[in-house]
C-alpha cells in the first residue's frame, strides 16, 4: 500500500475540498482499509458522466487498496434529497425505485469493482427505526442547524413551502454514516451539508466521525450549465459510441483537463502531464480532446469502438461529409431555443411538428451529434455556431445574431 502522503496525493486529484484534510491524513496513516461511502437516491434511471465523477473517485480508493460501500437510498428516495431544490420533490412509488436502483447499479458497475463494492440499501436500517428512535435522533439536531442550508434559506425567505418530511432528509443520510461506520463520504459540492451533518451525528454518538470529501459539479458539452439531461449538455454513461465521442470534441477546450481529471481512469501523473503539455503548447488541443474522447468511450464500451467511433467522427468531419457550402441562418437566438422552431425556422422542416417528429426518430444533429429524443429545448450555447443537421442531407450553419 502506498504511503499516506501518497495516497493523498492520488485522491486530492480533482476533488473540491476534504473537510478536514488532516483527518484524512491521519485516517490513511492508520495502515488500514478505509471504508469510503457514496450513498445515491435512484430517482431517475440514466446516468451521465456528472453522475460519474464521484464513482470514478471511489474506484480510486478501491485502487488504493480500501473498501468502498455504495449505499442505495432507496428509503431515503422515499423523502427526496431537497439539494438545490425550489420546491419539495415529487415522491416515487417502491416500484419506480427498485426499477432506478437496478439500472444504476448496472451502470455503476461499469466503473467500480464488483468484487471490492459492498452493496446496501439504507432500508435495512432506516426502515427498521421506530417513532422513538426517530425523535431520539431528531434530538441531535436543531432546528437552526437544518435552517443553515441555502435552498431552505432561500425558500424559507421566498415564502415557498418546506415540508416537514423534508427537514429530516438530511439526519436520515447522516444514520446512513453511523449504521455503517464510515471513514469517508464522497458527494458533489452541493451536498457538503448533508456529508457535515452525518460527521456531526458520528461524533455525537460517540463515534470516530467521518471525512467529507466533495467533488466539483460537471459542466455540460456547453461549457455553462452543470451537466444535466434536461439542459440537453449530458454525456450518459449508455450513448453510443459514436454519439459518445461526438459530444466528447464539442466540449470547450478549456474544460479538457477537468474531463481528464474527473472522467478518465489515467493515472494522476498522466493526467499532470498531459495538463502541463497542453499549457506549454507541446500538445494541440484537438489531439488532447481526440485522445480524452477515446478514452471515455474505451471506459464505457471498449478499445476497439474508441477507434471505430474516431473514424466515424473523422467521416463526418475531418473528411468533409459535410458539404462545403453550408447555408448560414442568422437568429436572435433565446437563451433557451425550441429546438422545433429552430428548424422550421432555418428551412430544415416545414414544420414545428415535422421538427419533432425528426428529433424523436433521432433524424436531427448538432454538430455531427445526435440529438435526444426528448431534446426539444436547449441551451443557446449547444446551437449558436453549430451546424445543424436534418436527415443525410440537409445542412445549416446557425449564426447568433449581433
Amino acid at each position: 500500500m502506498l504511503s499516506a502522503d501518497e495516497q493523498l496525493h492520488v485522491i486530492k486529484s480533482g476533488v473540491a475540498d476534504i473537510v478536514p484534510e488532516e483527518a484524512m491524513r491521519s485516517k490513511l496513516a492508520q495502515g488500514r482499509p478505509l471504508i469510503a461511502k457514496l450513498g445515491v437516491d435512484p430517482t431517475a434511471p440514466d446516468l451521465h458522466l456528472g453522475h460519474a465523477v464521484p464513482l470514478r473517485k471511489l474506484r480510486q480508493f478501491q485502487d488504493l487498496g480500501h473498501e468502498v460501500v455504495l449505499i442505495i437510498g432507496d428509503f431515503t428516495a422515499l423523502i427526496g434529497d431537497p439539494s438545490g431544490r425550489n420546491s419539495t420533490r415529487p415522491a416515487l412509488t417502491a416500484a419506480e425505485i427498485d426499477l432506478n436502483a437496478q439500472t444504476y447499479i448496472e451502470q455503476a458497475f461499469k466503473i467500480l469493482d464488483p468484487s471490492r463494492t459492498t452493496l446496501r440499501r439504507n432500508s435495512e436500517w432506516l426502515g427498521e427505526l421506530g417513532f422513538a428512535d426517530v425523535i431520539r435522533l431528531a434530538g441531535r439536531f436543531t432546528v437552526a442547524r437544518i435552517l443553515e442550508r441555502d435552498d431552505f434559506q432561500k425558500r424559507y425567505r421566498e415564502g415557498v413551502g418546506i415540508s416537514l418530511h423534508e427537514l429530516l432528509y438530511p439526519m436520515a443520510q447522516a444514520y446512513d454514516s453511523v449504521a455503517i461506520e464510515s471513514d469517508v463520504e464522497l458527494g458533489g459540492t452541493d451536498q457538503l451539508f448533508n456529508l457535515l451533518a452525518g460527521r456531526e451525528l458520528m461524533e455525537k454518538e460517540g463515534m470516530e466521525p467521518q471525512v467529507c470529501l466533495t467533488l466539483p459539479l460537471l459542466e455540460g458539452t456547453d461549457g455553462v450549465q452543470k451537466m444535466s439531461k434536461s439542459y440537453g449538455n449530458y454525456v450518459g454513461l449508455t450513448d453510443a459510441p459514436d454519439d459518445m465521442f461526438g459530444k466528447i470534441m464539442s466540449i470547450p477546450d478549456e474544460l479538457m483537463v477537468k474531463y481528464y481529471r474527473l472522467c478518465t481512469a489515467l493515472s494522476v501523473e498522466e493526467v499532470d502531464d498531459v495538463a502541463e503539455q497542453i499549457a506549454a503548447g507541446v500538445l494541440h488541443p484537438n489531439l488532447a480532446k481526440r485522445r480524452l474522447a477515446r478514452e471515455i468511450v474505451a471506459l464505457y464500451h471498449s478499445a476497439e469502438t474508441a477507434v471505430e467511433a474516431e473514424r466515424a467522427f473523422d467521416r463526418v468531419f475531418k473528411d468533409r461529409d459535410i458539404p462545403e457550402d453550408i447555408e448560414e441562418y442568422v437568429a436572435d437566438l433565446p437563451d433557451e431555443v425550441f429546438l422545433p422552431a429552430l428548424l422550421k425556422d432555418a428551412g430544415l422542416v416545414p414544420s414545428n411538428g415535422e421538427g419533432r417528429r425528426m428529433i424523436a426518430g433521432g433524424g436531427v444533429r448538432i454538430d455531427g451529434v445526435q440529438v435526444e429524443a426528448d431534446a426539444l429545448n436547449v441551451p443557446r450555447e449547444r446551437v449558436a455556431g453549430a451546424v445543424m443537421q436534418v436527415g443525410k442531407r440537409r445542412f445549416v450553419r446557425i449564426t447568433q445574431a449581433g
